[in-house]
């Protein structure tokens, strides 16, 4: 009896969760847990966290590095949300693995942030999928919280595109199609 007291005190505090999640949707138009997709307006965007760790294969790696063309001019890169483990993920994988490769020429980058994962199941799901840009392996998901409230990756799979000035000018949270992705890309180049 005590257990369904803790449980029903669990289940209270989730559905607090996601009415924090309503709640802040409606206050600030970023927050959304439907699948939908934020572009932000330029002048508010924020920055992009400071993202660095190791990728699956033990190099060093950073969204800053990877926004930085090395002539000033900054490139946009696409940051996505995984794990090997997650459904919706495998269903996204070939679009992402086709859009990284439709962008590279254009000077877009990718970065794959591989969350609660082992190193062998998540090096699998790399391979299966023949993704070719690099993944911070990070197991105890961390690395998402330094994203600001007003832009959560609350699960994957999550994608971000983060504009050339290092801010996050757009999320998805859902799976994401090649045209959707390069649609928003796009469409983030503009504004700038």
């Amino acid at each position: 009896m005590r257990w369904l007291g803790s449980a029903a005190i669990c289940v209270l505090a989730l559905a607090g969760c996601s009415s924090d999640l309503a709640t802040n949707s409606e206050a600030g138009g970023y927050i959304s847990a439907d699948g939908s997709i934020t572009v932000v307006p330029p002048d508010e965007r924020e920055p992009a966290p400071d993202i660095a760790g190791e990728t699956l294969q033990g190099e060093p790696i950073s969204l800053d590095a990877l926004v930085d063309s090395g002539d000033g001019a900054g490139r946009v890169v696409v940051v996505n949300v995984w794990g090997s483990w997650c459904g919706p993920c495998h269903a996204e994988a070939d679009d992402l693995a086709t859009a990284s490769k439709r962008l590279a020429p254009e000077g877009v980058r990718f970065l794959g942030i591989d969350i609660r994962d082992q190193t062998a199941s998540a090096r699998a799901f790399e391979a299966e999928y023949g993704i070719g840009y690099p993944s911070i392996f990070d197991p105890d998901s961390s690395t998402l919280l330094e994203f600001p409230e007003s832009m959560l990756a609350v699960s994957p799979p999550t994608t971000y595109v983060v504009d050339a000035e290092g801010r996050l000018a757009a999320r998805v949270f859902a799976e994401v199609s090649v045209e959707t992705l390069v649609d928003l890309v796009d469409e983030v180049r503009a504004s700038a």
